[in-house]
């Protein structure tokens, strides 16, 4: 990957100190958790309070969710198979990465989400009216976190790395392990899954005009299909 950076003065120690105060913010946030709203309540809260963190460096640094990518696609066709590539591509990365596991000695903890879905978001089984209730909560979540995850992490990390020849591939790597990590805390299938979905959002980005329409429409797809198999 070829990093897009410019020849702008970079503020090392400043963009250090965002990544710092917004992982913290992101990760702390999240032992906030009040058991009489709903899970997918507890979500936005989270990330609503990691985005103000963002909006406040992003204001500070001059810097705009039109330049990270919140832009209208110049065409369209190339946004729909940009899209289309990353709805190909995740799939096919995670039956490899499960192939993988099967073939190496390596004892992963296995992806309980689907277990757990009943206990975050209710019994969908044949109740639509409860899917269409939390649909646009879901996505609306999904576009946050490739607002945060893809525009603003990358973004920060090619900066603060930008000294290097390999700023833009450090920043993907990391956005995705922080991606992955953060939905599971742990190392699983769960959080190698969903650092994969991360790694790939993330190289569409940076190879694909850096518009986060494709990735915030796929990721919305992603989450509806998920959620259509527990209905």
């Amino acid at each position: 990957m070829n990093t897009a950076l410019t020849s702008e003065q970079i503020n090392y120690k400043g963009f250090l100190f965002d990544i710092m105060l917004y992982i913290a913010v992101m990760f702390l946030i999240r032992e906030v958790y009040f058991s009489q709203l709903p899970f997918i309540a507890n979500g936005l809260m989270w990330s609503f309070s990691t985005l103000i963190i963002a909006l406040w460096r992003m204001n500070a640094r001059n810097i705009t969710w039109k330049g990270l990518g919140l832009r209208k696609p110049e065409n369209l066709l190339i946004t729909s198979l940009v899209t289309i590539g990353i709805l190909i591509a995740i799939p096919i990365l995670i039956i490899v990465f499960q192939q993988i596991q099967n073939l190496l000695p390596i004892n992963l903890s296995p992806d309980t989400s689907s277990q757990d879905a009943v206990s975050k978001f209710g019994d969908l089984k044949e109740n639509w009216i409860h899917f269409f209730t939390i649909i646009p909560f879901i996505l609306l979540q999904s576009a946050l976190e490739e607002l945060l995850d893809r525009g603003f992490l990358i973004n920060w990390f090619e900066r603060l790395f930008s000294k290097t020849s390999f700023a833009t591939s450090i920043a993907v790597l990391l956005q995705a392990i922080i991606f992955g990590f953060r939905h599971s805390y742990d190392i699983s299938e769960r959080s190698i899954t969903v650092g994969i979905i991360g790694l790939v959002m993330g190289i569409a980005y940076v190879k694909f005009g850096r518009n986060l329409w494709p990735l915030i429409i796929a990721h919305c797809i992603l989450n509806t299909m998920s959620m259509v198999g527990k209905v």
